[in-house]
């Protein structure tokens, strides 16, 4: 085994170790953060630096292409997919109000979900209001 082999082999277990702990954090984040936004943000930021830490680990411990190129599509798919869930599922909060709206520093949903052409009434069947009462 080469130096270069070793020196692979130990920089990749020490990526794997911090893709792990990134992602054991993220994991508690998910668990003791308070509301759905910051849940929200900690399932999907450590997780994909996580994973893209361990891929980048593995790749560097197997050092085959066709291997790395199946965990380059991994990480293309985490990114492409993370962001795009975490969206949906904080809009999806925002809408049914199940999150604080007194703890938003900017609300840019609440012009665009407001009832429209005057209708003060607040039903939740007209047009423009997707919110419930």
């Amino acid at each position: 085994m080469s130096a270069w082999d070793r020196t692979a082999d130990i920089a990749g277990a020490v990526l794997l170790f911090l893709g792990c702990l990134q992602c054991l954090l993220g994991v508690l984040g998910m668990l003791l953060l308070p509301d759905v936004l910051a849940r929200s943000h900690s399932a999907t930021k450590p997780q994909t630096l996580g994973l893209l830490l361990v891929v980048v680990g593995v790749a560097l411990r197997q050092r085959n292409g066709i291997d790395n190129g199946t965990l380059a599509l991994v990480v293309f798919f985490q990114f492409l997919t993370a962001p795009v869930a975490s969206h949906l599922v904080a809009r999806s909060a925002y809408r049914t109000r199940q999150l604080a709206a007194h703890n938003l520093i900017r609300d840019d949903l609440d012009p665009q979900l407001s009832p429209e052409d005057g209708d003060e009434g607040g039903d939740p069947g007209a047009k423009g209001d997707a919110r419930t009462p």
